[in-house]
C-alpha cells in the first residue's frame, strides 16, 4: 500500500473532498494538474512536504463540542469572532474562486452555476458587513454589559438606545442570509454534482455545504443563545 505521499493528488480529493482545499491553500492544482504523487506535487510548487502531510492526516479530526449555555457572554462573543467570523472570512476568497472557475467551465452545461455565484457573491458581501457591524458595535456592548455585571459597575446607555435594536437589524440579516443559502442549495440540487464533475466542480459544492452549515451553527449561537441572555443582561442592568 503506498504512503501518502505516493498516492497522487488527484487520489486523495477522490477518497477525501475535504483535501481539495488543503491543496487549495498551497497552490497545488488538485483538479486537471492532479495526476502526480503529492510528493512531487510539494518538490514543484516549492511546498513543505511534511507540513501539507500534517494538514492532511488532520484534515478528518472531529469537531469539538461545546457546552455554550455555560460560557459567559464576553468568552461567547469572542468564540464567534474567532471560529465562526475567521471561517467565512478564510473561506469567502476560496468558494469565490471555486465558483468563478466552475461557471465559466461548465455554466453553458449547468446555466444554474452562473446564477449560484452570483448569489454567493451577494451573501458574501452581506455577511462581510454584517460581521463588521457585530465587531464593531454589537459585541463591543454585550463585553461592556457583561463585565459591568461582573464589576457590579453601572453602564450608560448605548448610543443606539438598546441592545434590541442592532441585535433585531442583525437578525433580519440572518433571515435573508439564510435565505439566499436555500436558492444555492436548490440550485445545486442540495450540493450534489453532476456524474461528469471535476474535483473543482465538487470542491465547490462541498464547500459551500460545509459554508451553509457553519453559518446554520454561527446563527443559532447568535439568534438562540447570546441575543436572548444579552437581552436579558440589558433588562438586568438598567432595571
Amino acid at each position: 500500500m503506498n504512503s501518502i505521499e505516493n498516492k497522487t493528488v488527484a487520489e486523495m480529493v477522490s477518497d477525501n473532498i475535504n483535501t481539495a482545499h488543503i491543496f487549495k491553500k498551497y497552490g497545488i492544482d488538485f483538479c486537471c494538474g492532479g495526476d502526480v504523487s503529492i510528493a512531487k506535487a510539494c518538490e514543484k510548487h516549492h511546498v513543505d512536504l511534511e507540513k501539507i502531510l500534517n494538514d492532511l492526516n488532520h484534515i478528518n479530526s472531529a469537531n469539538k463540542t461545546f457546552d455554550y449555555l455555560s460560557w459567559d457572554l464576553d468568552f461567547l462573543t469572542m468564540h464567534i469572532e474567532n471560529i465562526h467570523h475567521q471561517y467565512v472570512e478564510e473561506n469567502i476568497p476560496l468558494i469565490k474562486t471555486y465558483a468563478q472557475k466552475v461557471a465559466k467551465v461548465h455554466g453553458k452545461n449547468n446555466p444554474n452555476l452562473h446564477q449560484v455565484k452570483t448569489l454567493f457573491d451577494e451573501v458574501a458581501g452581506e455577511l462581510t458587513a454584517h460581521m463588521k457591524k457585530e465587531e464593531l458595535i454589537l459585541f463591543p456592548f454585550i463585553k461592556k454589559m457583561s463585565k459591568a455585571e461582573q464589576n457590579k459597575e453601572t453602564l450608560a446607555r448605548p448610543h443606539f438606545g438598546s441592545v434590541n435594536n442592532p441585535i433585531d437589524m442583525m437578525e433580519h440579516e440572518h433571515e435573508a442570509a439564510g435565505n439566499i443559502f436555500k436558492q444555492i442549495r436548490q440550485l445545486t440540487n442540495q450540493y450534489t454534482p453532476p456524474e461528469y464533475a471535476c474535483n473543482t466542480y465538487k470542491a465547490l459544492y462541498h464547500k459551500l455545504e460545509e459554508f451553509e452549515n457553519d453559518l446554520h451553527l454561527h446563527i443559532h449561537l447568535e439568534n438562540n443563545i447570546l441575543f436572548p441572555r444579552a437581552l436579558k443582561l440589558e433588562q438586568k442592568i438598567y432595571s
